[in-house]
């Protein structure tokens, strides 16, 4: 019979964005299938919260805190956990950022950039370099996490949109190029989740109104929906699947 439960035991997995919401909620549910962890955000007091939460599983726990938007911060990032753990056996790209809120026609060069650096570039380039790490592995799992608004636009969100249509994009690329090293790479597309980056846009009640008219489950999700599909793609389970982006999003985007 073949073994189903999910399990990392044995894996290192670094997340970013780890110090709350889905990041937090995916950090501790791989702790909790078997997984030493390392913590990537820009606030170290909070992810030493999150790391502290951790080894309350039994696992390990390294919080490094940085500015994906920074290329020398990844190179620090990957470099520490090489130097402690000695391998990378999964990477989550689930830093994000959404730093205007403003239509396209408003929309500056800061924004702009703030953006794309962290979305985008950040990712592509922890990517690139934890990848290396991989192929001298022999195999690996990199989870990119995409957005519903990749698929659909969302008024007043069109830079994320664009940055998150990117990833979905940057995501097929990745998998067909580095499919022959044995690395996997997928994205998750959530909707709305419950997390603080949202949190001006879940305050306006005629923005959730027509949110859940537009979600034939008529809720928002929850971190460890999104934790529980990260788990997936992280485990033995989705061995061949790669270059896929799974929208969850209670079917936001069926409409």
């Amino acid at each position: 019979m073949p073994n189903l439960s999910l399990s990392l035991e044995g894996k290192v997995a670094l997340v970013t964005g780890a110090s709350r919401g889905m990041g937090e909620a995916i950090a501790l549910i791989f702790a909790r299938a078997g997984a030493d962890l390392i913590l990537s955000s820009r606030s170290q007091s909070d992810l030493d919260t999150v790391s502290d939460r951790i080894k309350e599983f039994g696992r390990s726990s390294t919080a490094i805190a940085a500015d994906l938007g920074r290329l020398s911060d990844l190179t620090i990032l990957v470099d520490k956990a090489v130097e402690e753990y000695g391998s990378i056996d999964v990477l989550v790209n689930n830093a994000a950022t959404e730093p205007s809120g403003a239509p396209t026609i408003d929309t500056n060069e800061a924004d702009w950039d703030r953006t794309m650096n962290v979305n985008l570039k950040g990712l592509f380039f922890l990517s690139q370099a934890v990848a290396r790490i991989m192929i001298k592995q022999g195999k690996g799992s990199i989870i990119n996490t995409s957005s519903c608004g990749g698929i659909i636009p969302v008024k007043g969100q069109g830079i994320y949109c664009t940055s998150k249509a990117a990833v979905s994009f940057l995501t097929k690329v990745m998998a067909a190029e580095w499919g022959e090293f044995n690395i996997r790479v997928n994205a998750i597309a959530p909707g709305l989740v419950a997390t603080k980056l949202n949190e001006e846009f879940r305050k306006d009640e005629n923005f959730m109104k027509a949110w859940l008219a537009h979600t034939p489950l008529r809720r928002i999700g929850q971190p460890e929906d999104i934790a529980k599909m990260a788990l997936f793609l992280a485990s033995d389970h989705s061995s061949y699947m790669t270059g896929e982006t799974i929208s969850l999003d209670g079917g936001y985007n069926l409409s």
